[in-house]
Order: C-alpha cells, then sequence, then structure tokens
C-alpha cells in the first residue's frame, strides 16, 4: 500500500503541475476578477508587477497570492524590506504585512534553501523550490496518516477512496502550491493518528509544530486531551489509573495550546494580531464580525452577479460539507472529529467569510465521510467528477493570479 500511496501522490502532482502549465498556455482570462468585493483592484495585469516573490519565472504558476509572504520570510525574514507595509489606523504606523504569517513553514523552507543552492537557481527560485518540496512531503505524509484514520474505521477500499477524494477535493491544489496546506495537514493528520495509536508524545510534538504553522494547530490539543481523559479506566478505582506517567501525557496534550501561546505573546505573533485584526477582519470566535461578513458577502454577490455567487456558494458548499462529515463522525471517531468540527467552527466565525474552501481541506472528517459515502458507485462517479471539474477550474483560476480563496 505504500507503493500505492506514493505513485498516486507523485502522478498526482505531476498533473496538476502539468495542467497549470497547459491551461496557462493555452487560454488567457478575463480581467479583473469579481468575486469578492475587494479583488477587482487586485487582478488587474499590473497589480503584480511590483511584487518580486510573485515575478521569479521558476514555478511561477505555483505561486500566488499569500505565497508572497512565504517567500518573503524564507529570503528576507519578518523585516524583509521588500514586504508589503500597511498603516494600522489606531495607531498611524506601518505593519509589515509578512508578520500575518506563521513562522514554521518558511523557516522550514529557509532550512531546505542551503543544499539546494546547489541547483544556481535564483535566491526565490530556490525558496520556491524548497517550499513546492516541503509542501508536498506534508502532503503525503497527510495521505498516509488519512489513510490510518479512515482504515480505523472503515475496510481497505473506504480508505483509498478517502485518499483520493481528498486529493481531488476542488480547493485541493493548494497542496501542492506554495502554501501552507500541504505540511499542516502532514502534521495534524499525523498527530491524530499518532494520538489514536496512544504514542502521546511524538503525536503532541506534531501537534505543537502544527500550532506554529497555522492557527488552526492550536485546536489539537482538544483531542489530545479527550484522549488523555478517555485513557483513565473509570470503572475502576481512579487512584490506581492516575499515575505520573497518566499525568505526564495530560501535560502533552497541551503542549499545541502552549506553543501558540508562547508564539501568540511574542513580537511575531503581536504583529500577526494586530494584522489579523485591522488589515483581515479576523479574530478568534468573533462571532457578530462574522455574520456580518457573511450577510455583506452575500448582499455583494446578489448585486454583482453570478461570478461573486458561485465564488461564495462553492464556499458555502465545502463549508456544510465539512460541518456535516464531523458531525457524522462524533460517535464513530471522537477524536477526529473534535478536531474537524474545531477547525469548521474556527474558520466560520473568524470574522471574514472567504477562503473556506482551503480552510476546510485540513478537516480529515470530511474526507473519511466522503469515502464512506463513496460505496455508492453512483455518488462515486458523480462526485468525482464534479470535484475534478471544479479543481481544474479553480487551479486555472489560481495559476492566472485570480482571487480563488
Amino acid at each position: 500500500m505504500k507503493r500505492y500511496l506514493i505513485l498516486l501522490w507523485l502522478a498526482w502532482f505531476v498533473l496538476i503541475y502539468g495542467f497549470q502549465w497547459v491551461a496557462t498556455t493555452r487560454t488567457e482570462l478575463q480581467r479583473p476578477d469579481r468575486s469578492v468585493f475587494w479583488s477587482a483592484g487586485e487582478t488587474t495585469f499590473a497589480s503584480n508587477s511590483d511584487k518580486i516573490y510573485l515575478n521569479e519565472p521558476f514555478m511561477n504558476r505555483q505561486v500566488a497570492w499569500d505565497s508572497e509572504y512565504y517567500l518573503g520570510i524564507a529570503v528576507g525574514g519578518y523585516d524583509d524590506p521588500e514586504a508589503g507595509r500597511v498603516q494600522n489606523p489606531a495607531t498611524g504606523q506601518m505593519v509589515i504585512k509578512n508578520y500575518s504569517f506563521f513562522p514554521f513553514y518558511p523557516y522550514i523552507m529557509r532550512a531546505l534553501v542551503l543544499p539546494l543552492n546547489l541547483f544556481g537557481l535564483s535566491p526565490i527560485g530556490t525558496a520556491t523550490l524548497a517550499g513546492l518540496i516541503v509542501t508536498l512531503l506534508g502532503t503525503l505524509a497527510g495521505m498516509f496518516a488519512l489513510w490510518d484514520l479512515t482504515l480505523h474505521l472503515f475496510d481497505e477500499e473506504t480508505a483509498q477512496r478517502a485518499i483520493f477524494y481528498m486529493l481531488i477535493f476542488p480547493s485541493a491544489f493548494f497542496f501542492a502550491q506554495i502554501y501552507t496546506e500541504g505540511l499542516f495537514v502532514g502534521l495534524a493528520f499525523s498527530s491524530l493518528a499518532l494520538t489514536k495509536r496512544k504514542q502521546w508524545a511524538l503525536a503532541s510534538l506534531l501537534g505543537m509544530l502544527a500550532a506554529l504553522t497555522r492557527a488552526h494547530g492550536a485546536a489539537l490539543c482538544l483531542p489530545l486531551i479527550f484522549a488523555w481523559i478517555m485513557n483513565i479506566n473509570w470503572k475502576s478505582k481512579i487512584s490506581t489509573q492516575v499515575n505520573w506517567e497518566w499525568l505526564l501525557q495530560g501535560l502533552f496534550a497541551l503542549l499545541p495550546f502552549a506553543a501558540y501561546f508562547i508564539w501568540r505573546i511574542s513580537p511575531l505573533g503581536e504583529g500577526w494580531a494586530e494584522l489579523q485584526s485591522f488589515y483581515f477582519g479576523r479574530g478568534l470566535m468573533s462571532i457578530q464580525s462574522s455574520v456580518a461578513s457573511w450577510y455583506n458577502a452575500f448582499a455583494y454577490a446578489r448585486a454583482t452577479g453570478q461570478e461573486a455567487l458561485i465564488y461564495f456558494s462553492i464556499e458555502v458548499l465545502t463549508t456544510i460539507t465539512a460541518l456535516l462529515g464531523s458531525i457524522w463522525l462524533i460517535r464513530r471517531d471522537p477524536i477526529v472529529s473534535l478536531f474537524s468540527l474545531a477547525v469548521v467552527l474556527l474558520s466560520i466565525f473568524s470574522g471574514s467569510a472567504q477562503s473556506m474552501a482551503r480552510y476546510m481541506l485540513i478537516a480529515p472528517a470530511m474526507f473519511i465521510m466522503l469515502g464512506h459515502l463513496g460505496k455508492n458507485k453512483v455518488f462515486d462517479k458523480a462526485w468525482t467528477l464534479a470535484s475534478i471539474l471544479l479543481m481544474g477550474m479553480s487551479v486555472l483560476l489560481f495559476s492566472f493570479d485570480l482571487w480563488v480563496g
């Protein structure tokens, strides 16, 4: 099975990269993109002319939007003079936009740059190659972990479908671009798989690294704490079950949140929170802002027309699918369900009604549910066709620097 997964992964990303080259060579798309209220001003032919990290020719089709900042941190650090700056209206101070992003992914890229310098690429080209290697290997690790999580519940055929559906999900191309999704699923899904295998220390360590990759990683403390509590045999005397090993497991369970908290109170974390608040309009469980954002999004979509309606329809459908998968899995696998549900709720109530199709990629319960539903042959073929067509559209838009989340 290892050979099957590796060959599937290899064929998948080669085909995606090949499609990106063929599609962008064969066609041109109309600009600007009006899928969201701000995208028209950011998707003209001149929008990226002054962004050096988005203009490197090497593997340029795999670089867009947030890729600029990951490359910027990897090449020039958080205080890179080439990074964009925005003014905080509350303080009047200029804040470097690199601070909007977590450190682990770009720092791994920076470390990998050293041996890759042998290829003689430019600094940005070398960082791009490093980033793609990291995200692809992370995706492969996520595939193995999802296989393990699904096989624990169902048969081998269902596990195969879950992985296949993960790779063809409408936004799954992000697993092969300069974005954190690939690395994150490798860390988070593996942490969940190790938690179920009761390998607490390694599960907690991977959870800690996931929390330094993106904010959702802190939620890995929930399944770890649940597993810690359930490690007690409540039918026997609790005093005989509570020992130093059990207490140590409880401390390990807190590592993902501890890593996030320590980073959050650091200068990097303070800069991140500042930008999330005034620039991106995001925050922790910002329910009122989220409701207003979703309302405004659909008001904009109704006023703008089909372009925005299609974008937000995909956002909603993927979110509903992930939510249903998380609820459906509660009784079957509360460990995976808890994390998946946390991903969905933290995303929905983050304060901004955008990027949901990408955020839902890190909720493993969704792929497990889809894999189970795929036992129905009609559903299997219909979902496969719909998902691949939507992913083809989305990766095409991304390759032309248009907005897909």
